[in-house]
């Protein structure tokens, strides 16, 4: 769901000035700090900001409660008017939803999307990979984890490939079993978990992973 405000190109067509579109003027982290200040006696938080050509603003806002087409219109006239007040210059104003790939950008994120299914980018590869999806949780010492659910191997398919594969399974099961010992299938056992520990200084982007309930 998304605003969009009147142009730059439309304001300055109407009071007759030049229609050339300048550079926001304000640094990236100034700028997010005054959105979070302008949104956030209203209820809204500020998930993102992007830059698109033509001096394209785009401002991602969520709310607790979600977020509506009215939620949209009323930030996007509130920024509008703020944007104006500090003399911004930019060429056009979207606020959207940030949609069902949330990226997530603060610890705040992390804390409140703990539990869910998750997907990272790390800055730096771990163990060969830099991507990995899990299901999201909180760590002591200001850390967060991801539970990396490991699928099974697959069953190859090549009939030489079965062949070895049905040997090597005949072979198990004339070997003794060890008291106790139960294979996976026949235990029900489920995947093997592991846990990836990190800081969201090693983190490159995270994002939820969509889930569409019917």
């Amino acid at each position: 769901m998304n605003a969009r405000s009147r142009s730059r190109d439309e304001r300055t067509r109407e009071s007759g000035e030049s229609t050339e579109v300048r550079p926001i003027s304000m640094g990236v982290p100034d700028l997010h700090s005054l959105v979070e200040r302008t949104i956030g006696p209203l209820g809204y938080e500020l998930v993102d900001i992007e830059f698109g050509p033509r001096g394209l603003l785009r401002v991602f806002i969520d709310s607790t409660a979600g977020i509506q087409i009215e939620d949209c219109e009323a930030v996007s006239r509130q920024l509008s008017h703020v944007f104006t007040v500090e003399d911004i210059d930019y060429g056009r104003l979207e606020v959207s939803s940030p949609g069902l790939d949330r990226p997530l950008k603060q610890a705040r994120d992390f804390v409140r999307f703990a539990g869910s299914l998750i997907t990272i980018r790390l800055r730096q590869p771990f163990q060969g990979r830099r991507n990995f999806e899990g299901l999201l949780t909180v760590e002591e010492s200001s850390r967060f984890g991801l539970e990396l659910v490991e699928p099974r191997p697959v069953t190859p398919r090549t009939p030489g490939a079965a062949k070895v594969a049905a040997k090597s399974a005949a072979r198990v099961r004339r070997a003794p079993a060890k008291p106790g010992a139960e294979s996976g299938a026949e235990s029900g056992e489920p995947p093997s978990v592991r846990k990836l520990v990190f800081s969201l200084d090693e983190v490159e982007r995270a994002r939820l992973v969509p889930i569409v309930k019917f």
